[in-house]
């Protein structure tokens, strides 16, 4: 039986920030190039800022 890997959790938010035209086209390409997407690496920074920052 193959095993899911996805979050239980819904998401049901969205973060809107704003950067430059040409640095976000390239983070977009990079991405595909490695076959991923922006919004997975964006939430996988996330996260892993999040643990590595959490207070006891």
């Amino acid at each position: 039986m193959k095993k899911d890997n996805k979050s239980p959790r819904k998401k049901d938010s969205q973060l809107v920030l704003r950067l430059d035209k040409l640095e976000r086209d390239a983070f977009v390409d990079l991405c595909r190039d490695l076959d991923t997407s922006a919004a997975r690496e964006i939430r996988r920074f996330i996260r892993g800022f999040l643990k590595e920052n959490a207070q006891d």
